[in-house]
């Protein structure tokens, strides 16, 4: 199993390897740089190794901003995966692991933003307690040179300044205090249990990216931590002349009596975030230009407990089996976008979703399509096909909750290849497992089973679509019901021909009885559902794959729409 993974990730595997590589290398450097180059002498004197741990830390999160933006570039993503249709499909399908990278980047970004915020409160206070020394100490003499002329190397000129003013009043502390506060609330509001709840709140705050990346570019431009300067360093270079910084003559003729003079390091993030910007700011232009296409809704069904589904055309769009939209309504919000998956299948006139009420923007969505038809834009499609399911003679597809929305342009679109006798469909037999807790907000799939089901039937191929609805989530007036009824040609929850099962899948039992069915094929197992479900559905796969090349071989999906 861990081979398999290895052959379907190692694209995602070396991308992770060099970005970590990447990462260590930038802060060792810059942490060695910083703790041992000779300019930082003196600033090291003041600061201890709480500068290097600031400097390499910074790098690390100019490296990572410029990253972040990237993988949220749907529309470059798309044309990387055009340009790449040579490439293997393992290949082009890593491109779907988009936002876990994103993802990752960020997490990286907290986690250096707190390591920066900490050494720069260490130095903040350490530049203090030069500032308020007496003694003649090389960092209490440093200190006070601002007194003497216009050098200094100490920004904290005034015995009476704390850490709060320094972090309310100056460029650094005020943007620094900002970018954080900004990227805990988008960390905080992107939480799975958000996004799904409330969408809304979690689109709005993300958008502080953009005074994130503004603080960004301004944080380092007063230049408070400084150093010596080349020009300095060649005539009065530290290792010969610090000492006498400290014990200084009145009348001092010696090399060293001049005092060291010093300069700032450069404001350098813009030169990191620059080019991603500009990709960013194309990509939002393209999304509205893309945007203004127009989108004919041919047709507005209202399915039971509440799900919408929307037929519609536009010029030029050309879609696969599982990918995915992304939907706007003017009337209800100018800014939000919300994705969709296709449940249209490529063969149909038309391109679908279906909507459930699952917050203020759907719920609102809903409510006007019940009253008017207003204009929607949509941007897409996104996503590499799911063509995988097309190239076995068995297919497994493990739908669980919403994941069943995608099987719906599978389904159908195996179809219409099916009737069309399309040679490259390699599929002879479906079997489909459908997992949820209640079926009230997939009676649209329901009814989609049951015209796929009448239209097998009347074709003579009834048999080749099996498929199990287990019913995860039930009470006892279902059950009295079913025990009322269980002699009855069809199912009393779902009105269709299979029956429905009460409780979990005992897969085990499942995948003994399709490798019976079928002793010498290949069977793709498919999923669109939670994790944990995949683990077992993989240890299945293992477990029933024959060792014998001739025999029946189970081979894991996980599908990421």
């Amino acid at each position: 199993a861990m081979g398999n993974w290895l052959v379907n990730h190692w694209f995602s595997a070396a991308v992770l390897a060099a970005w970590l590589g990447i990462n260590i290398f930038l802060f060792t450097y810059y942490f060695l740089f910083f703790d041992r180059d000779e300019r930082y002498f003196y600033t090291r004197a003041i600061l201890g190794s709480a500068l290097a741990w600031a400097r390499a830390s910074a790098k690390c999160l100019n490296f990572n901003s410029m990253l972040i933006l990237l993988p949220v570039c749907r529309n470059l993503l798309s044309f990387l995966r055009g340009t790449c249709s040579c490439c293997r499909r393992t290949l082009r399908k890593q491109l779907d692991h988009n936002l876990t990278f994103h993802k990752l980047v960020a997490y990286a970004l907290a986690l250096l933003t707190a390591v920066h915020t900490i050494a720069h409160l260490f130095n903040l206070e350490r530049y203090n307690q030069s500032q308020q020394a007496t003694d003649s100490s090389l960092p209490a003499v440093l200190s006070k040179m601002h007194l003497q002329g216009s050098e200094w190397l100490n920004p904290i000129h005034s015995n009476q300044t704390t850490v709060e003013y320094v972090a309310f009043t100056t460029i650094p502390g005020l943007t620094g205090v900002i970018i954080t506060l900004a990227l805990i609330l988008m960390v905080t509001s992107s939480t799975e249990f958000i996004r799904r709840n409330y969408f809304e709140l979690f689109w709005y705050t993300h958008h502080l990216f953009l005074v994130y990346f503004a603080g960004l570019v301004i944080h380092g431009i007063a230049g408070l931590v400084r150093g010596q300067t080349e020009q300095s360093m060649a005539e009065v270079h530290p290792y010969d002349c610090a000492e006498y910084l400290t014990q200084r003559e009145q009348n001092c003729t010696h090399s060293c009596c001049k005092d060291p003079e010093f300069g700032s390091i450069p404001a350098e993030s813009w030169k990191w975030v620059l080019a991603p910007i500009i990709l960013y700011v194309f990509e939002r232009l393209l999304r509205v230009w893309r945007a203004q296409q127009k989108v004919v809704v041919k047709k507005v069904v209202m399915h039971p407990a509440r799900v919408l589904e929307l037929q519609m055309q536009k010029k030029g769009f050309c879609m696969e089996v599982g990918q995915y939209i992304f939907v706007n309504c003017p009337a209800i919000s100018a800014l939000e976008w919300h994705p969709f998956t296709l449940t249209s299948a490529p063969e149909e006139d038309f391109f679908s979703i279906h909507i459930r009420a699952a917050g203020d923007w759907t719920e609102r969505l809903i409510n006007t399509f019940q009253l008017e038809t207003p204009r929607v834009e949509v941007d897409g499609p996104f996503g590499t096909a799911s063509e995988d399911v097309f190239q076995y003679e068995v297919s497994m597809l493990v739908g669980a909750g919403i994941g069943v929305t995608p099987f719906a342009s599978i389904l159908k679109s195996i179809w219409y290849k099916f009737q069309q006798g399309d040679q490259t469909l390699k599929t002879k037999k479906i079997y489909f497992y459908w997992l949820c807790r209640d079926t009230g907000a997939f009676a649209w799939f329901n009814d989609l089973l049951a015209s796929l089901e009448q239209k097998m039937a009347e074709s003579g191929k009834a048999d080749f679509l099996t498929y199990r609805l287990f019913l995860t989530g039930w009470d006892t007036s279902i059950a009295n019901n079913v025990a009322l009824h269980f002699d009855t040609a069809t199912d009393t929850v779902t009105g269709l021909r299979h029956k429905t099962i009460f409780g979990r899948p005992m897969w085990n039992t499942e995948f003994a009885a399709v490798a019976a069915a079928h002793p010498r094929s290949v069977v793709g197992v498919f999923l669109c559902g939670p994790e944990a479900l995949a683990k077992s559905l993989q240890k299945s796969c293992h477990q029933h794959s024959s060792l014998d090349p001739r025999k029946v071989k189970f081979y894991f999906n996980k599908e990421n729409f």
